[in-house]
């Protein structure tokens, strides 16, 4: 069994790397002291494997700490590898910040969110990913991901009352209509899923049978579902004041009020989505355009039209979800229960 450790580089052997211009390979030889687990104190020899690839790479210098994974052979350390700068004690911290600002910020309701995005990691690594490694369907097995997710989060944060069914209703009619749009125009744009990095890394790790075209199908709408929810929610939060406060308001009147909340949200929404996604692929952009190909050879490649269809279909989903859920809270709270208390 590996373990994993901490550990201070104090010496270095570059003797086997080779450089050419910027791409080091080869393997640079560590000499580190391991700072935690049950070898604390003892040094060892870890491996560095350089690939030539900048985005995989690491290159450290004597002081560095990093996680080294090791093996024990006869009570020893032994066979170290090194598995880049050691992050998790930051990453901890950010998000213990995060944590702690959305409890400052939003109180009892930041506490249910941050237990709502710990569940959602959780539903991911520990179910979602497994099940698709083990040959389940994408497509059902993402929507059922996203209606689990959707009905947690909403209940959890909105509550068990009209707003929260709304909520869950319009995010679930604006993730169905995502999926379809995403189903449809990933078949016209006859993009195969292999577009998204690692993909086919994954074919030669063991998992040829796997249907990458409907995995990034369900990439789609399960990225742009927590979108989606934040508008349903905030549509739904709205048509509940307007109701709370205007009582005797008619039908149309109120899905009138809701919709005019709904064009002033999606505006500015749809334009997160667009520099969201974009900004996550800047340098392939830079890239495409040092390149100087021109701009129908760019939109026509097969990633660039990946992101054009997750950008265009993820914003229609955000669209379509505003007028879902003003009609669906519009005719909740038109029962008789509602009309005299629109919180229940």
């Amino acid at each position: 069994i590996s373990l994993h450790a901490r550990a201070l580089v104090t010496a270095v052997d570059n003797h086997q790397v080779r450089q050419n211009l910027i791409i080091k390979t080869g393997s640079q030889y560590l000499t580190v002291r391991l700072l935690d687990g049950p070898y604390a104190g003892q040094e060892l020899t870890a491996a560095n494997l350089l690939t030539g690839r900048m985005e995989y790479d690491e290159f450290y210098e004597p002081g560095a700490t990093i996680l080294v994974e090791y093996d024990a052979r006869d009570g020893q350390p032994a066979h170290g590898m090194a598995r880049g700068h050691h992050r998790l004690h930051a990453q901890l911290l950010l998000l213990g910040l995060f944590a702690a600002l959305l409890v400052l910020v939003a109180g009892v309701t930041g506490v249910k969110a941050a237990l709502s995005f710990v569940f959602a990691a959780l539903v991911l690594w520990k179910l979602f990913f497994p099940l698709l490694l083990m040959g389940y369907a994408p497509l059902p097995l993402g929507l059922a991901l996203v209606a689990l997710l959707t009905g947690v989060i909403t209940f959890a944060v909105g509550g068990l009352n009209r707003r929260g069914l709304a909520t869950f209703l319009g995010s679930l009619l604006g993730v169905f209509l995502t999926c379809a749009l995403a189903l449809w125009f990933g078949r016209l744009f006859h993009l195969h899923g292999a577009v998204r990095p690692y993909a086919e890394a994954l074919l030669y790790s063991g998992y040829h049978d796997l249907n990458l075209r409907d995995i990034f199908i369900a990439s789609v709408f399960i990225a742009c579902s927590g979108a989606i929810m934040d508008l349903a929610m905030d549509i739904a939060a709205s048509m509940e004041e307007i109701k709370r406060n205007r009582p005797d308001i008619g039908l149309f009147a109120h899905l009138a009020s809701g919709l005019r909340v709904g064009r002033a949200v999606v505006g500015t929404m749809t334009t997160t989505l667009l520099l969201a996604y974009s900004s996550g692929h800047l340098f392939m952009f830079l890239l495409v355009m040092a390149k100087g190909l021109p701009a129908v050879n760019i939109a026509n490649a097969p990633f660039v039209s990946a992101e054009i269809l997750n950008i265009l279909v993820g914003s229609f989903g955000l669209i379509a979800v505003a007028p879902c859920t003003v009609l669906v809270a519009g005719l909740l709270y038109r029962w008789p229960r509602a009309a005299a208390n629109p919180r229940v």
